[in-house]
């Protein structure tokens, strides 16, 4: 597991920066599958949601292995990295991409969100979807789906590195979840990406205002004339940003 501790500092910058603004800085440094496919919120949040992984690996269910009564154990891994997820982080889950099966429900997400975890992303489905939704806790998932897990998957490993949505995910990666999905964050590169994309949304800002005063893209995104880097930096005294 990683060493790197998400701070304070970079966490308020992630907040602020979009998924889209992180992919293309990744894209810049030859990152180009850092992407969840397949996962949208449950509902949609004020504040996106950052934090560092906390994974949960799923396997396909085996009839014999996967009775109902298996809940039962004290040890048994979902229930295990409900509550072990620590603050702070988010609690991310390789469903294999199938949502035929749950891979948590109502009732385990809003344990985790009790216990202060930052958010949660399945590539699979969730039960009960409705009152994850209902809850300030950001949720990310394929789509609602009402079979428990034990009919297609079983818990098997915390904490390793794992497959979310067709991306690599490992445990300490910042995860940063907005409207758009959910973009996985290499933890070396976070602090780095956080700074760079402060710089980014605020450009864009400009741009964007630019374009709805009838300003023309060509010269403007990317900026290649020089006069609209200098209506840039007016704009950024202008607006303290």
């Amino acid at each position: 597991m990683t060493t790197y501790i998400l701070s304070d500092e970079t966490r308020a910058k992630l907040k602020k920066a979009s998924t889209a603004s992180i992919a293309t800085a990744l894209y810049k440094r030859g990152l180009r599958n850092q992407f969840i496919q397949g996962v949208s919120p449950v509902s949609p949040k004020p504040e996106t949601m950052v934090g560092p992984a906390f994974t949960l690996r799923y396997i396909p269910a085996r009839e014999d292995r996967n009775p109902i009564t298996v809940f039962r154990n004290p040890e048994h891994p979902q229930r295990v990295a409900i509550e072990t997820c620590p603050p702070g982080f988010v609690l991310v889950m390789d469903g294999r991409k199938d949502a035929r099966a749950a891979t948590a429900g109502s009732i385990l997400v809003t344990r985790l969100a009790i216990r202060g975890a930052a958010g949660v992303v399945s590539d699979g489905g969730f039960r009960d979807a409705a009152g994850i939704g209902a809850l300030d806790m950001p949720s990310f998932c394929a789509r609602p789906s009402a079979p428990t897990n034990l009919t297609l998957h079983e818990a098997i490993d915390i904490n390793v590195p794992i497959s979310c949505g067709d991306v690599a995910v490992f445990p300490g990666d910042v995860m940063v979840g907005d409207a758009d999905g959910v973009m996985v964050l290499p933890a070396h590169l976070a602090d780095e990406i956080a700074e760079e994309c402060a710089g980014m949304e605020s450009f864009e800002d400009f741009v964007l205002e630019q374009v709805n005063n009838g300003t023309p893209i060509i010269g403007l995104y990317p900026c290649t004339l020089e006069e609209n880097q200098k209506k840039y930096e007016a704009w950024r005294k202008r607006t303290g940003r």
